[in-house]
């Protein structure tokens, strides 16, 4: 098993403890949020070493997260703080229909939208197996951005492996135009991405399975893996293209996630040198655990729990 890195910004994150709107609500239980960390703990708790590059306030929010990444058994080793600049916060409320939560954020000028080109040049990249990427970053600010194009870059002269989910944040950026030159545009220094079939749509202007695959490939992207919620995954290497099921879930409770979730299986799977199909294989089942919990990671399985669920 490899060393991964992964950028990105993780949030505290305060779950309404009772249903109704948020501003009703009086009580709320602390976690952690973010597309990447929740990649991260995923990957820890199935036995992967990984790293985290992050900036973060010099707050107790900020403090709560390195110790909070560390009890996971993620790397802190390039967890900055930023002592004007403060750390994210997201809300989330509680739903108990299977419906997706809302969830707001309130990050713009956060400390983690302020890092740098000169903070990924820090990083030694020498013993890195592989590094994840979402479009999350770059939709922060433009530091931010320019600092993932630079660790893409860095990687990619380094033959290090790219994996690479568009997430897309529509809100976070000034247009739409400006979100898919910019994300179509990071795409191309990955190996293997995962997009879900709706971004495509955003991204690409299509929904067609097998157009999108080949303007990917078209890029150079050895493996794409489109996720389709329940109705499982659509992957394609090497132009051998083949529908990959989902599993059944018993209900949904949290869907927050879950596409997280799909890529801690794919990811997990790739490092453990499964085939591509038996790696999105387990990123369906991966999804499937994670919208059965409350919570962006808390349903992250470890390996007993993920070999269970699989062969049950």
């Amino acid at each position: 098993m490899g060393k991964v890195i992964l950028l990105g910004e993780p949030m505290a994150l305060l779950i309404a403890d009772t249903t109704g709107k948020l501003e009703d609500v009086e009580h709320f239980t602390r976690s952690m949020s973010g597309a990447e960390v929740n990649v991260a703990i995923g990957l820890s708790r199935l036995g992967h070493e990984v790293e985290y590059i992050t900036k973060l306030g010099d707050d107790p929010f900020g403090h709560y997260i390195e110790n909070k990444l560390k009890s996971n058994g993620i790397g802190t080793s390039f967890v900055m703080y930023d002592d004007v600049y403060k750390t994210g916060i997201q809300l989330k409320n509680r739903v108990t229909d299977g419906s997706d939560p809302y969830a707001p954020y309130y990050r713009k000028g956060s400390a983690a939208s302020h890092i740098s080109i000169e903070d990924i040049d820090k990083i030694n990249l020498d013993d890195v197996d592989l590094i994840h990427i979402t479009g999350i970053p770059p939709a922060l600010s433009e530091t931010a951005r320019a600092a993932t194009f630079h660790l893409a870059k860095k990687a990619k002269e380094k033959g290090i492996f790219i994996t690479f989910d568009p997430n897309l944040r529509p809100n976070l950026w000034k247009s739409t135009e400006e979100m898919k030159t910019v994300i179509n545009e990071l795409s191309s220094y990955s190996n293997l991405i995962l997009p879900g079939i709706a971004e495509c749509k955003i991204l690409l202007d299509t929904e067609d399975k097998e157009k999108i695959c080949e303007i990917y490939h078209n890029m150079g992207i050895d493996f794409v893996v489109i996720k389709n919620g329940s109705n499982g995954a659509y992957v394609s290497y090497k132009n051998d293209i083949k529908i990959v099921d989902g599993f059944k879930v018993d209900k949904v409770v949290d869907t927050v996630g879950a596409g997280d979730g799909f890529a801690v299986g794919v990811i997990s799977g790739y490092l453990e040198k499964l085939d591509i199909y038996d790696c999105a294989k387990r990123g369906n089942a991966i999804g499937a655990i994670q919208v059965m919990n409350i919570g962006d990671n808390e349903g992250l399985p470890t390996p007993t729990e993920l070999y269970n669920f699989m062969n049950r």
